[in-house]
């Protein structure tokens, strides 16, 4: 199993309507693409900054043949969308990884 991990760093003033906007709207519309069979979301607890809240939105994948297409068909979009919306009020960063059994 291949894990899509997105980290999201969010300003305070607007994380109750990031929330919703991610569970509404952006994490159904990255679900749409059809790569993924399930996603979680977690807040990361110790962050250090007072004025930010972080989370862990990651999504699980069969094969990194799937991250790939997602990230080559569906991503860009879904990507731009999220930073026109939030411009400078958030900072997010990308990792994958995969399950050791």
């Amino acid at each position: 199993m291949i894990i899509y991990n997105v980290t999201v760093g969010v300003d305070k003033e607007i994380e109750r309507e990031w929330l919703t906007w991610m569970k509404g709207e952006h994490i159904p519309k990255v679900m749409k693409s059809g790569m993924f069979h399930d996603s979680k979301m977690y807040k990361i607890l110790g962050h250090d900054d007072p004025a930010t809240s972080s989370y862990s939105i990651q999504y699980f994948a069969e094969s990194i043949g799937n991250v790939e297409e997602y990230l080559a068909s569906h991503a860009p979009a879904l990507i731009r969308e999220h930073q026109l919306k939030y411009k400078d009020r958030h900072v997010a960063f990308r990792t994958l990884l995969e399950e050791v059994v």
